[in-house]
């Protein structure tokens, strides 16, 4: 997880007055799905690819995690009301030409508080009983001020001169299940604190999506957001953005959002006027009359208010027509009216973010056909089944046996769950990996059934070289090699567990946990990465005619290298290196073009150990320092490739980006290397051969 805060803070003391508190702009990266999507305090979700608070690195709206496949440039609430007998609109973002940030015209919510993070799972540092999921972020922001005060002085919110005084709280929630790890769900409780009621009120997300690798083409220009395809789906209420013709087999997702439900006055909105409005714009369009930008108060309104999604039906179709067609769009989302908010009511407002690996029918991407957002379409349903909770079969209305929790009223976002995530240690070795686990899963109850419901295991492994070949979804490259389950009661395989479960359990060393089952892969290839996951999956429920669910792969999922383990000074034999001869490109370097991107691997080498490389002549080319703590963090490689921050290594071997301490490209010949012994000082040299 990725965060960076800014605190504006208030210069100076005033005498015989309050200070006044800094407002804050702050934002985080969910990490517990399979998006990464930047979320602020200000209920923004995309960081602009350059906004001035993004984190180094840091994805705008990324999916699956670690692909490079961007969807969102930035995204925010609006809403539009009557106050006073007058129209107006307050927007979170917005693609005005004055810029993207807070302070600028469109960027009207303010904040005294940072966005806080918390969790419902026991294990987790943020653990907070009063949590959703599997990673809430949460924050209070309001568009009462007409100025962003920074602590020393103000900065005016131009356009924004009539506030409607309302109080937002705000939650993103996302869970690391694999039911539902492709959607984040956004919560917004407007209260209003004002003088006075505010009528016909509309609430609406508005979203610049970009659905574009940028591993493949960096951000920037107009080249690079024109490629968008739109749509919407009215019997899902749900908006959606997809790459028609811009990174064609390397952006094979799409982006949607979709309106979830409301309670206004406590009850679910059942007026007939009350309708899901649709509408979508050109980038900072001010001529044609259908797809404008809306820059007015009133012409925002009547955005909020009237859809494109509610005009004849003839026209609508020739609309989704144009819009499936690549151009540089944004799409609002709205909900609405809400006849009159008092003072001191509140509405409750949720949307999802949803993503989805488009569905291949040998098809272009830019025919956009039901099988290719068929995938998209069962996403939108369990984000839809998670907002529902308790109301299964959304009539908002408690039938006999919803009340889960027993408070007489509607719960939301309550989800099935599958068993705890297995506690797993991985050991890889000399051509092997042994993977052991606990019997936690076990002891699992469903929230929902109150019964432990536990029924096995899968494990799963990726093919040799998955890592240079896709990776954009380690997921879709595992493959499942086992499966262990409770015998005789014919709901899975009736494998048993006998096969994988220990005589006597293990423990290890500064590991508080004891392990029960042990699965050894052998024949492994040194220095190739694998990823594996363990997941445990229970029996299903059959009175909520749900399937068996199995815990998240993804929450589960381990980056190994098999190799030499660490050497006991040189007792195990002299270090090596290969590929010896090494050739450009080894085949385990994938297609990237950067030389920081090579590899070879040095091997057999003590534990803790100093490497020095030397030409022939005697040069000294470059040093490292290898410990028991290696993770891959001085090669890009890892970080192009990997994920250097849970890598796990043999502990004997460590790879070299074949670049000199100075960053230089070495050039081909013959090289000598020295390991020095930390504990020893025992010297070992030897040699290798670069061919390009």
């Amino acid at each position: 997880m990725k965060r960076i805060s800014l605190l504006l803070i208030l210069s100076g003391c005033f005498p015989f007055a309050f200070t006044q508190a800094p407002d804050i702009f702050d934002e985080q990266v969910t990490s517990a799905s399979n998006i990464g999507a930047t979320i602020t305090n200000l209920g923004m979700i995309g960081n602009s690819f350059r906004g001035s608070f993004n984190v180094e690195g840091a994805p705008s709206l990324e999916y699956p995690v670690g692909s490079g496949i961007e969807h969102v440039f930035d995204g925010g609430l609006w809403i539009g009301g009557i106050k006073n007998g007058q129209i107006s609109v307050s927007t979170g973002a917005v693609d005005d030409p004055t810029g993207y940030s807070t302070g600028k015209s469109g960027f009207e919510f303010t904040s005294k508080t940072p966005l806080r993070e918390r969790s419902n799972l026991f294990d987790n540092p943020f653990f907070s009983p009063d949590a959703i999921s599997h990673q809430d972020f949460y924050s209070t922001f309001t568009d009462t001020a007409n100025s962003l005060f920074t602590g020393s002085s103000n900065i005016e919110i131009l356009g924004h001169d009539n506030p409607l005084d309302l109080q937002v709280e705000f939650t993103a929630l996302n869970w690391n299940f694999a039911f539902a790890n492709f959607f984040v769900i956004l919560n917004f409780e407007i209260t209003n604190i004002g003088n006075g009621p505010v009528d016909s009120i509309y609430l609406g997300y508005w979203a610049d999506g970009v659905v574009r690798n940028v591993n493949i083409t960096a951000p920037g220009g107009s080249a690079f957001f024109n490629k968008g395809g739109n749509g919407f789906i009215d019997t899902l209420d749900m908006a959606y953005e997809f790459d028609a013709t811009g990174d064609v087999g390397f952006t094979d997702s799409y982006f949607a959002l979709k309106y979830l439900g409301s309670e206004y006055q406590n009850n679910c909105i059942v007026d007939p006027a009350f309708k899901i409005n649709f509408n979508t714009w050109q980038f900072r369009n001010s001529a044609d009359p259908r797809y404008f930008f809306p820059r007015m108060e009133n012409d925002k309104y009547d955005k909020l208010k009237n859809g494109l999604n509610h005009l004849k039906p003839e026209t609508w179709a020739a609309i989704q027509r144009e819009i499936n067609a690549a151009n540089n769009r944004s799409n609002l989302i709205s909900a609405g009216p809400y006849p009159r908010l008092q003072e001191g009511e509140t509405i409750e407002f949720a949307l999802a973010i949803v993503c989805a690996r488009r569905g291949l029918d040998g098809l272009p991407a830019s025919a956009n056909t039901p099988a290719q957002r068929a995938g998209l379409i069962q996403n939108a349903g369990w984000a839809q089944r998670a907002y529902l909770g308790e109301d299964a079969n959304g009539n908002c209305i408690l039938d006999p046996g919803e009340d889960i929790d027993g408070d007489g009223r509607v719960t939301r976002f309550v989800l099935p769950s599958p068993p705890n995530l297995p506690t797993t240690r991985i050991v890889p070795g000399d051509h092997k990996i042994d993977v052991y686990w606990s019997d936690n899963s076990e002891f699992s109850v469903d929230p929902i059934s109150k019964e432990m419901d536990f029924e096995g295991y899968r494990l799963y492994k990726t093919a040799i070289g998955f890592d240079v070949q896709d990776v954009q979804d380690v997921l879709s490259s595992l493959n499942q090699v086992g499966t262990w389950d409770i015998p005789g009661n014919g709901l899975a395989f009736d494998a048993g567990l006998e096969a994988v479960r220990l005589d006597d359990p293990v423990t290890f060393e500064g590991d508080t946990a004891t392990y029960h089952y042990k699965y050894t892969f052998d024949n492994i290839a040194n220095g190739w990465q694998h990823a594996i996951a363990l997941t445990a999956f229970d029996a299903g429920d059959r009175v909520n005619n749900l399937e068996s669910l199995e815990s998240a792969q993804l929450a589960n999922l381990h980056r190994v290298f098999a190799g030499k383990p660490g050497n006991t000074g040189f007792a195990n034999g002299d270090p090596f290196v290969y590929p010896n001869p090494y050739y450009a490109r080894a085949e385990w370097e994938g297609a990237s073009n950067f030389e920081e991107d090579r590899k070879l691997i040095f091997a057999n080498l003590p534990q803790s150990c100093e490497v020095r490389i030397y030409t022939v002549s005697g040069d000294l080319v470059d040093v490292f320092q290898h410990d028991p703590s290696y993770q891959g963090l001085d090669t890009r490689w890892h970080e192009t490739y990997s994920d250097p921050e849970s890598n796990q290594f043999s502990g004997g071997e460590h790879a070299w980006d074949l670049l000199s301490a100075d960053n230089q490209i070495i050039a081909r010949g013959l090289y000598l290397f020295v390991v020095i012994d930390d504990d020893t000082g025992e010297k070992k040299r030897g040699k290798f051969v670069v061919i390009k």
